[in-house]
């Protein structure tokens, strides 16, 4: 079996440019967590917001308060965060093997179903970035409410490993 790529910050910066994205600085903990715990290779990363320089992009439930399309923008919004916390945990020389798991928390209204159309907009964006590497196991749920009014939440489980 062939050895792993490995995805550097170098490697991912240059994909996002392409499609002109850049991951932001990474965000601080809103409460008594931190951003990311690895154990051995595997980073878990906590659940991250849709936030651009410590603002919410979007507020309130899907679809009531926020279209479907813009849940979705939220969810790449939630990647591009949490990709930012996966780089800052880990070492300069070091990298993404691949995207284990995702979790996608849409706060929406009780007969809104599609969760899965909304988490698609974050595994579309980590597979266009990651390639096979980004293709993970799935979890899309709803939910009444999440911290500060966001319309969506995500967490990862990602491998890291050494590049080069």
């Amino acid at each position: 079996m062939p050895p792993a790529q490995i995805h550097t910050r170098a490697h991912v910066d240059t994909v996002l440019a392409e499609h002109g994205l850049s991951l932001p600085t990474p965000s601080k903990p809103v409460a008594a967590y931190v951003p990311t715990r690895r154990v051995g290779n595997v980073v878990y990363v906590s659940g991250q917001i849709p936030v651009v320089d410590g603002k919410l992009i979007a507020e309130g439930l899907v679809p009531t308060h926020v279209a479907e399309e813009e849940a979705q923008r939220c969810a790449r919004r939630c990647i591009l965060n949490g990709l930012a916390a996966v780089f800052a945990g880990i070492g300069e020389d070091e990298g993404i093997v691949q995207i284990i798991r995702l979790g996608c928390f849409v706060a929406c209204t009780p007969d809104f179903t599609m969760h899965p159309k909304v988490a698609n907009g974050a595994s579309e964006l980590l597979v266009m970035v990651l390639g096979d590497e980004g293709r993970h196991a799935r979890a899309a749920v709803g939910c009444p409410s999440l911290p500060l009014n966001a319309p969506v939440e995500i967490e990862l489980i990602v491998e890291v490993g050494k590049a080069g």
